[in-house]
Order: structure tokens, then C-alpha cells, then sequence
């Protein structure tokens, strides 16, 4: 089992930045951040191999969000710079454990946090 802890949510106007973190209860191989906004599916937003520290980003975010980790914490950090009011959504932190190819898909992960709120306004 893997615990995880999310914060760093919270309230900013469009081209403002957020940084969310999460903390896991051991070490996993993957991680990965995911969003979803009302009426819409949780979509992947950016995952890390935190070993090698590789990363993959959403097309829509690239540029703008940089995810790192903190392996002697067995944190992670979101990075959300130049938000857009459509970057509003609940943020999950998730991981994945058991090898396989870290990925950004939503069926991949097993763990997931309980997620927090970013809010963007124009």
C-alpha cells in the first residue's frame, strides 16, 4: 500500500503560479499528476520516473509545468506556472508500483491521493 498526501491547491488569477506537492508513505517508481475537471474525465497531466527523475508532460501544459521529486522525502512537486483558466480542476497525485511502463494513463496507476482543488480566473 502507498499513502499520498497532496497540498499546495488553492486560488490564483490567470497567468499566476501554484506549486502542489505530494508526499508518499515509501518509495514507488512512478508517479504521476492528473486533473479533472467538472463534467470531464480525469486526464493525465504529467508523470515521472522518480528514480532517474524522467519526465513526460500533456501536450496542453508543456512549457509551463515542470514535475520533480525529492527522493530522500519520497516527495513530488508540481510546478504550474503561467496558469490558464483552463487549468481549473481537482489535481491527484498518483503512483504506481510493480514495474511496467510509467505512463500517463489513468488505468495505470494504483494509488491515488484525495486530490486538490487549483483554481484559475481570468
Amino acid at each position: 500500500q502507498v499513502q499520498l498526501v497532496e497540498s499546495g491547491g488553492g486560488s490564483v488569477q490567470a497567468g499566476g503560479s501554484l506549486r502542489l506537492s505530494c508526499a508518499a508513505s515509501r518509495y514507488t517508481y512512478c508517479m504521476g499528476w492528473f486533473r479533472q475537471a467538472p463534467g470531464k474525465e480525469r486526464e493525465g497531466v504529467a508523470r515521472i520516473y522518480t528514480g532517474s527523475g524522467s519526465t513526460d508532460y500533456a501536450a496542453s501544459v508543456k512549457g509551463r509545468f515542470t514535475f520533480s521529486r525529492d527522493a530522500a522525502k519520497n516527495t513530488v512537486y508540481l510546478q504550474m506556472n503561467s496558469l490558464r483558466p483552463e487549468d481549473t480542476a481537482m489535481y491527484y497525485c498518483a503512483a504506481r508500483s510493480g514495474g511496467g511502463v510509467c505512463g500517463k494513463n489513468v488505468a495505470d496507476f494504483s494509488y491515488w491521493g484525495q486530490g486538490t482543488q487549483v483554481t484559475v480566473s481570468s
